[in-house]
């Protein structure tokens, strides 16, 4: 995992309390960036102010094929149907390319699955990038702060097809469980 800082996360408890809480577990149970590496996440701090002209972002991209990107702002006042969608992006999943995101302002939880199949809980704030490989099981949900822009960056043209779990025979779920 390329990391510049921190990355804030945790084990989190099968609460039914609302999705935009942190779910720590009693005691809370922290997250090493090398257990997330481990898992196949990559994570990068850049310069949300300057994606324009970031040359790490540049080189980033060049080095792992992302030829396209779009910006999607998530907030109750911005996305149409604001509560249906959230409850979407949090339903388990998991894609057959990688899902990229670069936080230019905001915050939100990205929720994946260790190999254990425990859910560990990613703070993904302004100036993290943060990779979750092709198969792995996650789901994503605004922070309590209930806003955040994101670059989503992409291979080609934007493929974002979620296949729900179970998709345990699928090639992409195949190749990173056996990571």
């Amino acid at each position: 995992m390329a990391v510049n800082a921190q990355l804030d996360a945790w084990y989190i408890n099968d609460s039914e309390e609302d999705q935009r809480l942190p779910h720590h577990l009693e005691p809370k149970l922290y997250v090493p960036v090398q257990k997330l590496a481990e898992l196949g996440l990559a994570h990068w701090v850049l310069d949300s102010n300057n994606y324009e002209h970031d040359m790490e972002l540049r080189k980033i991209r060049a080095e792992r094929g992302y030829t396209y990107q779009d910006i999607v702002d998530i907030a109750p006042d911005l996305l149409p149907n604001y509560e249906a969608n959230l409850k979407n992006f949090y339903k388990e999943h998991m894609h057959a390319d990688e899902e990229i995101r670069f936080i230019l302002a905001g915050s939100g939880y990205f929720d994946v699955r260790d190999f254990d199949d425990r859910w560990i809980r990613i703070w993904a704030k302004k100036n993290d990038m943060l990779v979750v490989p092709a198969g792995m099981y996650h789901r994503f949900t605004l922070d309590e702060s209930e806003y955040i822009k994101a670059l989503r960056l992409f291979k080609g043209y934007p493929v974002w097809t979620p296949h729900y779990r179970p998709q345990d025979e699928h090639p992409s779920r195949i190749q990173q469980i056996t990571l």
